[in-house]
């Protein structure tokens, strides 16, 4: 059974465990036994709150969404601030408190799973560094505050299936808020910035030197940086976005292949129509008469 803090819960709070008959259904469901939760909770403004394990058999996930806390394991000691993630793997000692001055509110939730160590793994943890910084997502409270509401169903099994499922979609989202606040913070690349350049400009063919000296840094540094952030080189994305608008006007519009291979900045149909099949799979027409069949 899962082992959250005994902090006295406010009015407020939700404190919520998953009992060991679901946990064991949940283990070897199909549908769940990859990644499920055992406990989670949202303690606002927990002043005093402080925990601290010598072993741990869960995985947790603690997001602060508003004031201070600190963090410590083995090799790693911090300070925690709204937007930040602690991501703490099964195993690993570890104690966690709120700040004195400035408590600090957090969701968390523990979970189990065979597949929670490639979660973890997708989420950036790496071994020794357990803080993960998203910033203050609406989406990813929102995804905590619908995840809890599994504690209202009288423990009913399609429920929980639910809000296992609903756990993996929070897990991935964290992954996707989090680059884009790498993306948005001070001194890194502007991702959305560029990426809407790119989409301005979507007629052009926009060369590694011009999405550089946009983004004003050097081919290289860029390169890596953006490569990091969204997983493809730049011109590699900039292609996907070309073929993702060409496949909207395949299907939105009667335009020719001719006259969409032109809009996207491709003087030559046939040049097109092999970029378009070698990165969706199919001809243009193909892909056309598969949307009208």
């Amino acid at each position: 059974m899962s082992n959250p803090s005994k902090w006295p819960l406010s009015t407020a709070g939700v404190r919520f465990i998953t009992p060991a008959f679901m946990v064991e259904q949940l283990a070897r469901h199909p549908l769940t036994k990859d990644c499920y939760p055992t406990a989670m909770g949202h303690y606002p403004d927990a002043r005093g709150h402080r925990m601290e394990r010598e072993r741990h058999d869960d995985n947790l996930l603690i997001y602060c969404t508003k004031g201070r806390g600190k963090l410590l394991t083995d090799d790693f000691r911090s300070s925690v601030k709204a937007g930040d993630l602690i991501l703490l793997p099964q195993g690993i000692a570890h104690t966690y408190l709120a700040n004195r001055r400035d408590p600090w509110s957090i969701f968390w939730v523990h979970f189990q799973g065979a597949s929670t160590g490639i979660f973890t793994q997708y989420l950036g943890y790496r071994e020794g560094s357990p803080l993960i910084h998203a910033g203050v997502s609406p989406a990813l409270i929102g995804g905590f505050t619908s995840l809890m509401e599994v504690r209202r169903t009288g423990y009913s099994t399609q429920a929980f299936i639910n809000a296992a499922n609903q756990l993996r979609h929070l897990l991935s989202q964290i992954a996707l808020e989090t680059r884009a606040h790498q993306g948005r913070s001070h001194g890194s690349l502007q991702l959305e910035k560029l990426q809407s350049f790119m989409l301005e400009n979507i007629d052009q063919n926009l060369t590694l030197d011009t999405l550089a000296a946009t983004a004003n840094m050097s081919k290289y540094h860029f390169s890596n940086r953006y490569k990091r952030l969204t997983g493809y080189s730049p011109i590699k994305h900039f292609l996907n976005m070309k073929m993702e608008h060409a496949c909207h006007l395949l299907d939105s519009s009667e335009l020719s292949i001719k006259a969409i291979a032109l809009s996207l900045g491709y003087d030559d149909p046939l040049y097109f129509s092999r970029l378009f099949s070698k990165t969706i799979g199919v001809a243009p027409r193909s892909y056309r008469a598969s949307l009208r069949g």
